[in-house]
């Protein structure tokens, strides 16, 4: 169902004018627009990045490894879900390793920016994408299966955001969560990344109940690389233009170093894949459903 976000009316139509108030959603960039008015005022994120991102994350590391542990979950916990929305999708690269998962879903991605919405629509032709913020989203009960990858940590009200995935996830359905973990890793990368907070686990799990899901599964990853991680950021490396600063922060790595990192990456897969949660991670994924009515 539709939920239109002038007059409240919830309504089910092909279209997207409220048949309670006669709103229809501005559009930019050929895209619909639900908070056009953000799209360029707002702190959460550079969209900068975007250009420098399409070309990063198909053959770095983390973005590999964390698409390889999502899918598998995702396959999992949810190998029926028809319809499916990514939440701050960004460049697509998520949406398109979804799209091999789940062939037969209607996968719709949304972003608060549009720049990196155009990249998306090059890997997901298919998929159905608009511009909004997550605090507001159009849709009740609509969805078997929301993500939002690594998008949290960029919003002051994240509570606000998973009771509207709440709203917006059908009874049965659930959600699938990353967030940057351990608040004492807070480092230039975080600021970099605008990001608001690092997460601890039982932050995490409290807000998801408090919004109304009951949690299924919770696991740290790059767990293996840990010790790693936290050296790098005890460095003090600077840039002075984007590709620096994505050199700075671990974005940009040596093709060896990538190899070796992705490796022991693929071994920590092979131990989510088993069914074993890692306790202690660069990142946090959390899965949880929302009670059938």
């Amino acid at each position: 169902m539709k939920l239109c976000l002038k007059c409240n009316e919830i309504y089910d139509a092909p279209g997207w004018v409220c048949p309670g108030c006669g709103n229809l959603p501005a559009k930019r960039n050929g895209l619909m627009a639900f908070a056009p008015e953000l799209a360029d005022q707002n702190d959460g994120f550079n969209p900068e990045f975007f250009r420098l991102m399409v070309e990063v994350e198909p053959r770095h590391f983390w973005f590999v490894a964390r698409n390889r542990i999502l899918m598998d979950v995702m396959r999992k916990r949810f190998p029926d879900a028809g319809k499916v929305l990514e939440i701050g999708c960004g460049t697509g690269f998520v949406m398109a390793a979804m799209r091999a998962a789940f062939p037969g879903a209607a996968l719709s991605g949304s972003d608060i920016f549009t720049e990196g919405l155009d990249y998306a629509a090059q890997r997901v032709p298919d998929a159905f994408l608009f511009q909004m913020d997550a605090r507001h989203i159009p849709f009740r009960e609509e969805f078997d299966l929301l993500g939002a990858f690594d998008v949290l940590e960029h919003i002051k009200e994240d509570e606000a955001v998973l009771a509207q995935m709440f709203q917006a996830c059908k009874p049965g359905g659930g959600i699938v969560l990353t967030v940057p973990q351990h608040r004492w890793l807070w480092s230039r990368v975080d600021d970099f990344a605008c990001h608001k907070r690092r997460y601890a686990r039982r932050e995490l799990v409290e807000k998801v109940v408090r919004s109304g899901f009951r949690i299924e599964y919770t696991t740290s990853f790059v767990s293996l690389l840990l010790p790693l991680m936290l050296a790098s950021r005890w460095q003090k490396k600077s840039g002075s233009d984007m590709d620096g600063q994505m050199e700075a922060v671990g974005l940009k790595t040596g093709r060896l170093a990538n190899v070796l990192l992705g490796a022991v990456m693929r071994i920590e897969w092979m131990l989510t894949n088993a069914g074993l949660p890692l306790p202690f991670g660069g990142s946090l994924m959390l899965v949880a459903r929302k009670p059938e009515k």
